[in-house]
């Protein structure tokens, strides 16, 4: 099992009523591995990462853990499964 991914995300969309703020997405770490979500704004990234943390719950599409489907329903969910986000940060660089 060693080659599978450790989470996995195939399909996934998020629906705001009209607006698509996620179409499709997918997304597979592996373990040992660095990523980086990159994209022009309104891509979906942060819907994406927001699905991961179990701020969103997603619409469609599937969400797989170590192998095994996860819907989580709150942050508290994906933080006991262990996974983390680190948000960057909204302020602009200064000298301090």
């Amino acid at each position: 099992m060693a080659d599978a991914p450790r989470l996995k995300l195939t399909g996934v969309s998020k629906r705001f009523g009209s607006v698509v703020a996620l179409r499709d997405g997918n997304l597979e770490l592996y373990p040992g591995s660095i990523h980086a979500l990159v994209g022009e704004n309104g891509a979906g990234k942060s819907t994406l990462v927001k699905i991961i943390a179990g701020l969103y719950s997603r619409d469609t599409g599937a969400f797989e853990l170590e192998g095994e489907e996860v819907a989580f329903r709150t942050t508290a969910e994906s933080k006991a499964a262990g996974i983390a986000v680190i948000y960057r940060s909204s302020c602009s660089a200064r000298r301090w």
